[in-house]
């Protein structure tokens, strides 16, 4: 399967290429009331209101720079992940959770979809469809 390898703090995760529009630098946010810390905001890209979810946060890292984001796919809608660094288009050999250790299957999150190595590294596939239904509906600040 062909991805997009991405590092969020010490993590590595990887979105299929197929669900990946653009990369970019961070741009202006909008803030947002009441979020869960991984939802940095609202962001105009390319004229579309777009949730931006810091994933280093939404996969439990304590703390991790914010260099690019990577605009995705998820079935209508689009989110932008701020990740830490995008380190590029790789072909990964994906497993289950199922087929993992059955405790696995207790701590999976929404949005991991499956698992992955590369150079001894543990890789999170990512679902992008499940990131949006994971951030709150939440009006901007300031917002009747």
């Amino acid at each position: 399967m062909e991805v997009i390898l991405l590092s969020a703090g010490s993590r590595h995760c990887a979105v299929p290429r197929e669900h990946v529009l653009e990369v970019m630098r961070p741009l202006s946010l909008q803030a947002l009331t009441g979020a869960p810390t991984y939802l940095l905001g609202l962001a105009v890209v390319r004229g579309r209101p777009t949730p931006v979810v810091h994933l280093g946060l939404l996969l439990g890292e304590q703390e991790a720079s914010v260099a690019r984001w990577v605009t995705v796919r998820t079935g209508e809608r689009q989110v932008a992940l701020a990740v830490s660094a995008v380190e590029g288009l790789v072909s990964l050999e994906t497993h289950a959770f199922e087929e993992s250790a059955p405790l696995l299957g207790l701590c999976r999150d929404n949005a991991i979809a499956e698992l992955a190595t590369r150079d001894g590294q543990l890789v999170f596939l990512l679902e992008t469809s499940r990131l949006v239904e994971k951030c709150p509906s939440v009006l901007p600040e300031g917002s009747p």
